[in-house]
Order: C-alpha cells, then sequence, then structure tokens
C-alpha cells in the first residue's frame, strides 16, 4: 500500500487547496484509487495548538426520571433538617451510644456519649443535621433500634 504526503491537495482541475496549521479535510472529488479507505487529513504546525475538541456529551433523560444534575442540585438547594433523639426510660446509655456509632455515619464515641448525655439532661438532642431524605432514613433506623427520634426543619444552614 503506498502513502503519498502532499502540501497540495486537488479538488478539480481548476482548485487546488493548501491546508493550513489545524485545517481538517475530508472532502475528496474526483477518482479515487483506493475507494475502500477513508482518510481526515489534518494539518498542524508544530507548536500551533491545531488540536480538535470533542462534542459535548448532553445527557438525555425519560420523561418522570430526574438527571444526575438535577439530583445533585436538589442535594444542594434542599433545606436542612434536624434529626432530634429524645430521651426514654427502657435503653441503657451504652446502647444509645452503641446505637448512635451504628446508625450515623462517622459517629465518633465521644460525640455519642455527649448527645447521649443531652438527650439524658435535657429530653432531647440533635444528632445529625443533613438533608431531608438523610434525616428521614437515620430517624427510622434509630426507630428500628428501639430508640425515640424524630425529624424537623433546621432553621439557619447545616
Amino acid at each position: 500500500m503506498e502513502t503519498a504526503i502532499c502540501s497540495r491537495i486537488a479538488l478539480s482541475p481548476n482548485h487546488v487547496l493548501n491546508p493550513k496549521p489545524g485545517d481538517k479535510l475530508s472532502l475528496y472529488k474526483g477518482q479515487c484509487s483506493n475507494p475502500g479507505n477513508l482518510m481526515v487529513i489534518s494539518a498542524t504546525a508544530p507548536g500551533k495548538g491545531g488540536g480538535l475538541l470533542e462534542r459535548p456529551v448532553i445527557e438525555k433523560t425519560t420523561p418522570g426520571r430526574e438527571s444526575e444534575f438535577d439530583l445533585r442540585k436538589a442535594r444542594k438547594t434542599a433545606p436542612p433538617y434536624r434529626v432530634i433523639l429524645h430521651n426514654d426510660n427502657f435503653n441503657k446509655r451504652e446502647y444509645v451510644v452503641q446505637v448512635l456509632m451504628k446508625v450515623i455515619p462517622g459517629m465518633t464515641l465521644d460525640i455519642a456519649v455527649n448527645i447521649m448525655q443531652e438527650a439524658h439532661y435535657n429530653g432531647l438532642a440533635v444528632v445529625i443535621i443533613c438533608s431531608q431524605a438523610d434525616a428521614e432514613q437515620h430517624c427510622m433506623q434509630l426507630r428500628g433500634n428501639g430508640l425515640l427520634s424524630s425529624i424537623e426543619p433546621a432553621s439557619g444552614g447545616c
């Protein structure tokens, strides 16, 4: 198979194309010696860029289904909620600390003890401030482990 490199491309007997750096050429008119090969010619000069940007991918969504962007935006703009632990006379203090550490991500022993103590002495304590969906999940997990809990909208930011 022969490959020829030239600086001029003849489009017709009367038209000659001199590619400039960065030009992309995929037009061919006239007789083709090897019609099975399709070539794209790129004329670039060293150090002159000449790159081709890729076409952006536009995410298509089906009706009734939110895109990933919409979900991220909803999480950022959703109002925060408090998960509240209520004191009860049934569970031992050590058990409350264990459940808090198991259910709440990133909960340390010291923080769990402080929350348990606050709920014990004041009747309730804020466990975490997060999105409504996460707050509902944490509240249900705490209740599932026998603790009294509720959620409420948080005034202010996270």
